[in-house]
């Protein structure tokens, strides 16, 4: 019998601080780039709330497959990543738990020469930011996984990359935050943005409402649905995306890796998290509709990688059952629904461990002991929004992290409490820019990588 997710709305309350009247800052969203961002405005002396309307992490800031990786990445995220890399390097000693924080690298496993390619390709990017990316011939991979019974072209390896159990940093990040000040309420819901004079003036939530002047919603697969009761709409659609976990089974690589069946991860309790390579499941609502005509260069580039739904569960962000207005006093689609946890696809979970067995036949006998799915906020280029709302003043949106956002969160977080205080940047943020989708800039596919 599977083990259930360790995160869910049955998990005890931890962060209960009293709503307070008045912040510097409200982060709507207690993932990690929510926790993340709290935390460093907190380092520059601002009073930080962060509102989750069920628990941190419950949702996919827990459910992804913990990497922390820099190969691959859009040319544009790759200098915030390494940032972020060197930030976990350093948040580590200060969260005083073990978050499984290992550099063991990452592997891209190329079926042939037509992927080697692919790499290749991207290395332009790596050498340009200095990153210690390189490329492996098909025996230096069979080095690094001797007991493999399958053999592959090539790798593309980043040795600095690194991993963690996403379930246990992400709150533990969270406790670290609450310990440097930052006020973090659960199970208590946003319903929407005070206004005053046009901007922000606080932020109304199902226990009252607090006033501030500053708002970054970081609300990962709910973020579209926030912004269109305040007349933002954005492109953004969310995806099932399903992982398993073995009981402990013989090291056969220490890091992550992935070709063009499956991704493995070593994990701490020395099992594997398994997930299927390119394969996600889009259930068909509302925005799905009004957001065709953006996500069809996309759609065309692979076709294949999407499964498409006829319809959402209840409750779920884009459910054509859900509501899409609603009074400040009224209960939100946020509280119907305080940990979105879907169910995973059986027959892909399935096949993911006779994939491993096949590939690892002296690994053991590979026996799931856990399986769950997450439900992936995606943009139509595969890159996040990160950007002040500027029908807004005082909204920041950061959304859209498209299955990357637990590595590149501290990352991010760092550039938004600056993007909050007023302050040098530091990246140029033009690619993650809210305008694109309005402005009409040709949306660029991210790398598929």
């Amino acid at each position: 019998m599977c083990i259930p997710f360790p995160i869910s709305e049955s998990s005890p309350v931890e962060h209960a601080a009293k709503l307070p009247a008045t912040a510097d800052l409200v982060v709507i969203g207690g993932g990690v780039i929510g926790v993340m961002t709290a935390w460093f405005a907190a380092q520059k002396g601002l009073r930080a709330v962060v509102l989750e309307k069920g628990r941190v992490a419950g949702e996919q800031s827990s459910r992804n497959w913990g990497w922390i990786r820099q190969q691959g990445r859009d040319p544009a995220e790759l200098p915030v990543m390494i940032e972020a890399n060197q930030h976990w390097r350093a948040l580590d000693p200060q969260v005083q738990a073990e978050i499984g924080l290992r550099q063991t690298g990452t592997l891209y496993l190329a079926k042939d020469a037509a992927e080697m390619d692919r790499f290749a390709a991207w290395m332009p990017h790596a050498r340009a930011q200095d990153l210690d990316t390189v490329l492996l011939t098909s025996a230096q991979v069979a080095a690094k996984i001797p007991d493999a019974a399958h053999s592959w072209a090539g790798a593309m390896w980043t040795a600095s990359d690194m991993r963690a159990e996403p379930w246990v940093a992400v709150p533990a990040l969270a406790r670290a935050a609450a310990r440097a000040g930052v006020q973090i309420v659960e199970n208590c819901a946003a319903r929407g943005l005070d206004r005053a004079a046009g901007r922000v003036g606080g932020v109304v939530t199902e226990r009252g409402t607090i006033s501030c002047d500053r708002v970054v919603l970081a609300g990962g697969a709910w973020s579209s649905l926030f912004l269109r009761r305040h007349g933002i709409n954005i492109p953004q659609l969310s995806v099932r995306a399903t992982v398993a976990a073995t009981e402990p089974l013989a090291q056969v690589y220490d890091g992550g890796a992935v070709d063009h069946r499956f991704a493995f991860r070593r994990r701490e309790d020395g099992g594997y998290s398994l997930a299927p390579e390119g394969f996600h499941e889009m259930f068909v609502g509302p925005d799905a509709f009004r957001a065709l005509r953006r996500y069809l260069p996309q759609i065309w580039a692979d076709p294949m990688g999407t499964a498409y739904r006829p319809a959402a569960p209840r409750g779920y962000p884009d459910a054509w059952g859900t509501a899409r207005t609603w009074a400040d006093t009224d209960a939100t689609p946020f509280e119907r629904m305080r940990v979105l946890n879907p169910a995973p696809n059986a027959r892909k979970v399935a096949q993911l461990a006779r994939l491993f067995a096949q590939t690892f036949p002296d690994a053991g006998a590979v026996t799931i002991k856990s399986a769950w799915a997450g439900m992936i906020d995606s943009m139509p280029d595969m890159v996040p929004v990160v950007d002040r709302a500027d029908a807004i003043p005082g909204l920041i949106i950061a959304t859209g992290m498209c299955g990357h956002g637990f590595g590149i969160g501290p990352g991010f977080g760092r550039v938004l409490a600056d993007m909050v205080a007023g302050d040098d940047l530091g990246h140029d943020m033009r690619r993650f820019r809210l305008s694109r989708f309005s402005d009409g800039s040709k949306l660029e596919t991210g790398p598929n990588l």
